[in-house]
């Protein structure tokens, strides 16, 4: 068509010249045979149009393919689809923070008596509260470690055989405290025969510091009298801002400015590298686990709620969420997974 029509209009007009210019004789033209020629040039010239238009569409047709070629093509990648919070760049990257020599142990505050926060293990479990572990059959090899860490009200009744049934050090957040007391026989009156157990509240200090005495704090004083074979701490308020700051340093984010909360995840990550020389955690997946093509099976948050929230829900609206403060699961997991190569930690069920 694109070489055609200009050819059919040039022979058009040449015919047009010759009749407007020829001599009247009786052979001669009549001016309705030259308006005769007028529909025959404005068809050709509705053609041409039609095919410009024709032209277009299809170029316009053919970008919109592209583009959903393109979007489908880039669903693969799995970093769209939670991108982290903020990664850590290289500048921080360089400016390691050293967590054995981070803040020791001063930063722990005995909630009765006069005791000091001395744990310190070879060898640690830490076991998460995923639902992973559920199937694992890890329990003995949990309870032939040295020391061994839960979080918040995670239990080891009716789950002894992935999880085991011994607690070293519990790491408890301020709004977990009452569901951990009102179950003392289950999370406070555990005695770990191969080390002293202790439990760490952490929270604001104006709701679990000693200055604040509040409700909670009230609380965990009369659970620390009354539990002595537990050794109870507090973290002090300077180094509940260095926890802060590590955070920014590792992500390049200001905690409070970016409305995100610290998960007891974090605080117990950095307390057990503080106290243990090799980690072996369990339960925790990967960063790009919620990410994965085809999308992995559907997982309770918690071993012990089967009806609880969905684990990758719950990863994926705290990572992306922007209007109130939220946890940040994902940035976190990749900032303990540039830590495992320099504190000797190794993750297991699943295996990363």
């Amino acid at each position: 068509m694109g070489f055609e029509q200009p050819y059919l209009n040039s022979q058009i007009d040449n015919k047009a010249l010759t009749l407007i210019s020829a001599p009247r004789t009786k052979y001669s033209v009549h001016a309705g045979q030259l308006i005769d020629l007028l529909p025959s040039c404005n068809s050709l010239s509705l053609k041409r149009q039609q095919s410009q238009k024709m032209v277009i569409f299809g170029a316009i047709f053919l970008l919109m393919t592209l583009l959903i070629f393109y979007s489908s093509n880039s669903g693969n990648d799995i970093s769209p689809l939670y991108s982290p919070f903020r990664a850590s760049t290289p500048h921080h990257a360089i400016k390691v923070t050293d967590l054995k020599k981070w803040a020791g142990k001063e930063g722990y505050v005995a909630v009765y008596g006069n005791k000091n926060m001395t744990l310190h293990c070879h060898h640690c479990a830490l076991v998460t509260s995923s639902s992973h572990v559920l199937g694992s059959g890890a329990g003995p090899e949990i309870d032939r470690t040295q020391c061994v860490i839960r979080m918040n009200d995670a239990p080891t009744t009716g789950f002894e055989r992935d999880v085991g049934n011994r607690t070293t050090l519990r790491v408890v957040a301020h709004s977990s405290v009452f569901r951990v007391v009102r179950q003392p026989t289950e999370f406070l009156n555990h005695t770990d025969h191969k080390a002293n157990s202790a439990v760490i509240f952490w929270g604001p200090p104006t709701k679990i510091g000693r200055e604040a005495k509040g409700t909670l704090y009230r609380l965990i004083q009369r659970v620390s009298m009354t539990y002595s074979n537990l050794s109870s701490f507090t973290i002090t308020p300077s180094k509940m801002h260095k926890f802060d700051t590590l955070f920014q340093k590792e992500t390049g984010r200001d905690r409070a400015k970016s409305q995100s909360w610290l998960s007891t995840g974090w605080f117990t990550m950095v307390i057990a590298i503080e106290m243990c020389d090799n980690i072996n955690v369990y339960g925790m997946v990967p960063p790009s686990h919620c990410g994965k093509k085809p999308q992995p099976k559907k997982m309770p948050y918690h071993y012990y709620k089967p009806r609880g929230p969905e684990e990758c829900v719950t990863y994926l609206q705290n990572e992306k969420g922007r209007k109130g403060p939220h946890h940040r699961f994902i940035t976190e997991k990749q900032v303990f997974a540039h830590w495992a190569k320099q504190y000797n930690i190794t993750f297991t069920h699943p295996t990363w």
